[in-house]
């Protein structure tokens, strides 16, 4: 008998929180094991072996090894769905969450990643206004492509689970004003409604935003 898929995963990882929404609405149960970051387990030689690349997260499904959150969560579906509403089938449908993907690891978490490694890692006091814009020109951006109930049509995808996950972070330090991004919150106000969101995904973001408000306080007294 098959052993549960293993998941390399941290609470406040944006792309792993994605992959375990994922899991949740697939009602897959996964084997989590932490990694700390923080304290380079992703740089055991242990890790390295299984994605090079010593990013998280990584699956590990009885001997296949699937590393970045989007090729995960396609790998999920495509293995353990029982049917194609997460990722369609039909390649006009499966296009615009492939766009969606794309659009969030560019754009959204590239935008995140320009603060956070500023903060986290080379531990530089305050965040330049230039990468706070970055920031809010990838809420309008998301805000303009909003013409559906979900990030890639009528229905909800993991497309969707990739962005909240990384909108949900970025909240803790950059807001969202309701009336300028009204389509962006009533579209964050639906994923609430998850039974599951908060337990997976609200708890690990506000954590990470409070970590970097945090961080870049104590960067400011260096």
């Amino acid at each position: 008998m098959a052993n549960k898929p293993v998941l390399y995963t941290t609470l406040m990882s944006p792309p792993c929180r994605a992959v375990e929404l994922t899991a949740k609405a697939l009602g897959l149960e996964l084997e989590r094991r932490n990694v700390n970051v923080m304290a380079g387990d992703h740089l055991s030689p242990e890790f390295l072996k299984m994605n090079p690349h010593h990013t998280i997260p990584v699956l590990d499904d009885n001997g296949t090894i699937v590393s970045d959150s989007h090729a995960i969560m396609i790998y999920l579906v495509k293995k353990y769905a029982a049917d194609d509403k997460l990722y369609p089938e039909d390649i006009a449908k499966q296009a615009r969450v492939n766009a969606a993907l794309h659009f969030e690891s560019g754009v959204l978490f590239a935008r995140l990643r320009f603060i956070t490694e500023l903060v986290l890692l080379r531990r530089q006091p305050g965040i330049p206004e230039d990468r706070i814009e970055l920031v809010q020109s990838g809420y309008q951006l998301l805000e303009d492509s909003l013409h559906d109930d979900y990030v890639a049509g009528p229905h909800l995808t993991i497309a969707d689970f990739s962005c909240i996950s990384t909108i949900a972070s970025t909240l803790g330090f950059i807001p969202l004003d309701r009336t300028e991004y009204p389509r962006v919150n009533a579209w964050i106000d639906r994923l609430k409604l998850l039974p599951y969101y908060e337990e997976i995904n609200g708890i690990g973001a506000t954590k990470l935003g409070r970590f970097i408000v945090s961080q870049n306080a104590a960067n400011s007294k260096l």
